[in-house]
């Protein structure tokens, strides 16, 4: 699975995760069980700041070939769903049509139908998921920028093109006006290739 830009609401989410208290669920969760299994997959991939699909939580738990029986796949798509209903799962929306449902925990402390307590991350690994998120928000603040930037910079060019060709239709040109769109234009185009190539 590769990591993928996350949008907003998912950067919420996984902060909402972080701080959620324990969640009461109507289903066991018991060690060995498929649903534990894939609460505890869910939150690995989750700490990751990933969200898997059934055949990702699959491939983890059970193998690249599990991942091609229909029925397998079936049912592990049920517990999910039976899950969900227990509130200990969150479907999210796709990005894609074609995509698979991805899933999420809204919590890692959970209290099942038998009053057990499961907790699914330590401190630590809190820490880490936290630095991750920082990262991941930093590098969402500078894509922006950078956009911004680029932006701004064709939108100079093209002015100063625009400047450059309307100089050279009237019938006398100004010198003054098309060597100041001339220089914008070069320092733009330069400034505008250098951010693109990085």
């Amino acid at each position: 699975m590769s990591q993928q830009r996350l949008s907003p609401s998912e950067i919420n989410f996984l902060e909402d995760a972080i701080k959620a208290d324990a969640v009461n669920c109507s289903i066991r969760l018991r060690e060995g069980e498929y649903q534990y299994n894939l609460v505890t997959a869910i939150a690995t991939f989750q700490l990751e700041l990933l969200f898997p699909d059934v055949k990702d939580l699959i491939r983890k738990l059970w193998g690249e070939e599990k991942t091609n029986d229909l029925q397998f796949v079936r049912k592990i798509q049920t517990i999910l769903k039976k899950m969900e209903k227990s509130n200990i799962v969150k479907i999210l929306p796709k990005k894609n049509p074609w995509q698979l449902q991805r899933y999420g925990l809204s919590s890692f402390k959970f209290q099942d139908s038998d009053k057990s307590d499961i907790v699914l991350a330590t401190d630590e690994q809190f820490r880490h998921m936290n630095e991750l998120l920082r990262s991941a928000l930093t590098q969402r603040q500078k894509s922006r920028r950078n956009y911004l930037a680029v932006f701004g910079l064709a939108l100079s060019a093209g002015l100063s093109y625009v400047a450059i060709v309307w100089s050279l239709i009237q019938s006398m040109i100004n010198p003054v006006v098309f060597f100041i769109a001339l220089s914008v234009s070069v320092v733009s185009s330069l400034a505008l290739g250098r951010m693109i190539a990085r």
